[in-house]
C-alpha cells in the first residue's frame, strides 16, 4: 500500500458515492484509482475545452483509463471561453460535475496548497492568502495532504501512466512561475520549506476559527469603531460576505453616518450607512411603475401589494377618496400636511433607497395615504364619517 494510500484512507474522505474530476494528469489518475479502490460507485468527468493541440489526446487517454479501471467517464465539451480563463474553466467544471452527483473529488495536493498559498500572498493583501484553498460545499479533496512526487510515485507503483500538460512549463501564467522558479528558489534557501509553509497554513487556521468566533455581525458602526483594528476589519468583511473588502475598511467607517451615505467599491458593489448602521448593496431598484387602485380593491406595486378595503375602524374617510387611486413612487416636491415628503423621511429615519419603493397613494392629485409616514389631512376619517376604509401595504 503506498504512503498516499494510506493517508487518504485514514483521512476517510473517499466512503461513498463520488464524480472524479479527471484531467488525465498525475494527481487525477491517482485520485481515480483511489476512489475506485476505496469508493463506489464513481463517476468520472473530463472537460475537453478544446484550448491547446493535446485536447483530444488527453480525452482519448481518459476514455482508455477509464475503460481499464470499469468507471463510467463522461465527456463534457464548453463553449467558448467568457471572460477570465481560469475562472471560466473552473466554474464550468465544478457545475458539471455537480450535475452528476452530490460529492465531488478534486485531485488537489499539498503541492497545489502551496503553490496557492505563494500566489495569493503575491497577488493580493488580506488573510485569504494564508488560508488556501478553502472547502467548497460538495467538494472533497482526499489528497490535500499528499505532495505532487507522491502521487507520481502511487501511479509508477500502480502501473500507471498519465498526460503531461505542455502548458505547465510555459511562463505566460502566473502560477507556472510560482511552480517553476518561486518553488525551487525557496528550497534552496530551506529544504524544508513547502513543510514550514503547510505547518504555518494550519496555525494559521486554527488561530482563524478563534478570531471569526470573535465576529459580531451587529452592523452598528459606532461599535465597530470601537473594536481593535485586526477585529474592526475582519467584521467589515463579516458584513459584506463574499466580496474582498477588508482592505477599504477605513475609507468605509470614515463614511458621514448620519443619514445615508455611500461608497462605491467598483463591481457595483457599494458599502452604505445609513443611521448608523453599515451594510453592502448593488445599488437600489429603478422606483416601481404606477398603478391604478379601485375603492375597494388590490394592487401590485414593486415587491409589495397595496390593498383598499372597507372597515368599520378604518382611518380614511371612503366619500373623501376618488373612486380610482394612483399609486406611485415618490416624486421631489410631494408634500403631505404642508410639509415635504422628504422631511417627513427624514423624520422618520425611512431609509434612502427604501423612500422610493413605497407606494405613495394619490386621490386626484392628492396626497392620501403613504404607508409609516403620513396621511394627508383632508382624508382622514372624523366624527361624521358615514363609510371608513382602511390602506395597507404589505412588501
Amino acid at each position: 500500500m503506498s504512503i498516499v494510500e494510506e493517508r487518504v484512507r485514514a483521512a476517510g474522505l473517499l466512503t461513498g458515492p463520488v464524480v472524479v474530476l479527471l484531467s488525465g494528469g498525475r494527481d487525477s489518475v491517482c485520485l481515480l484509482d483511489l476512489a475506485v479502490r476505496l469508493a463506489g460507485p464513481v463517476t468520472a468527468l473530463h472537460v475537453n475545452y478544446g484550448l491547446r493541440p493535446s485536447a483530444g489526446a488527453d480525452e482519448a487517454f481518459c476514455r482508455s483509463l477509464c475503460e481499464r479501471l470499469g468507471v463510467p467517464l463522461v465527456v463534457h465539451r464548453p463553449g467558448p471561453p467568457v471572460g477570465n480563463l481560469q475562472a471560466w474553466a473552473r466554474e464550468v467544471r465544478y457545475r458539471e460535475a455537480a450535475r452528476l452527483g452530490p460529492v465531488v473529488a478534486t485531485g488537489h495536493t499539498a503541492t497545489d496548497q502551496v503553490e496557492t498559498v505563494l500566489y495569493r500572498l503575491a497577488a493580493s493583501p488580506g488573510r485569504r492568502a494564508l488560508l488556501g484553498i478553502r472547502d467548497r460545499p460538495g467538494v472533497i479533496r482526499p489528497l490535500l495532504a499528499c505532495t505532487r512526487e507522491e502521487t507520481a510515485a502511487h501511479c509508477a507503483e500502480r502501473g500507471f501512466s498519465w498526460r503531461e500538460d505542455p502548458t505547465n512549463e510555459s511562463d505566460a501564467y502566473a502560477r507556472n512561475r510560482v511552480r517553476n522558479e518561486l518553488l525551487p528558489a525557496l528550497r534552496a534557501v530551506h529544504p524544508a520549506a513547502e513543510a514550514n509553509i503547510l505547518r504555518t497554513l494550519e496555525i494559521l487556521r486554527d488561530e482563524a476559527e478563534v478570531l471569526d468566533s470573535l465576529i459580531d455581525l451587529d452592523p452598528s458602526v459606532e461599535r465597530i469603531k470601537a473594536l481593535p483594528p485586526a477585529l474592526r476589519r475582519l467584521t467589515v468583511q463579516a458584513i459584506a460576505g463574499r466580496p474582498p473588502v477588508a482592505a477599504r475598511t477605513d475609507e468605509i467607517l470614515a463614511l458621514d453616518p448620519r443619514g445615508t451615505s455611500t461608497l462605491d467599491l467598483g463591481g457595483g458593489l457599494r458599502a452604505v450607512i445609513e443611521y448608523g448602521r453599515l451594510r453592502f448593496d448593488h445599488g437600489p431598484p429603478p422606483p416601481p411603475e404606477p398603478a391604478r387602485l379601485s375603492v375597494p380593491g388590490t394592487v401590485g406595486f414593486g415587491a409589495g401589494t397595496v390593498t383598499c378595503e372597507l372597515a368599520p375602524d378604518g382611518p380614511l374617510d371612503a366619500a373623501a377618496l376618488a373612486p380610482e387611486l394612483e399609486v406611485r413612487a415618490w416624486r421631489p416636491g410631494d408634500r403631505v400636511r404642508s410639509r415635504t415628503l422628504q422631511d417627513l423621511f427624514t423624520d422618520r429615519k425611512v431609509p434612502r433607497e427604501r423612500r422610493h419603493q413605497l407606494p405613495v397613494v394619490v386621490s386626484a392629485g392628492e396626497i392620501a395615504w403613504v404607508p409609516g409616514v403620513a396621511t394627508g389631512e383632508r382624508f382622514t376619517a372624523g366624527p361624521a364619517t358615514r363609510e371608513r376604509v382602511r390602506l395597507t401595504w404589505d412588501a
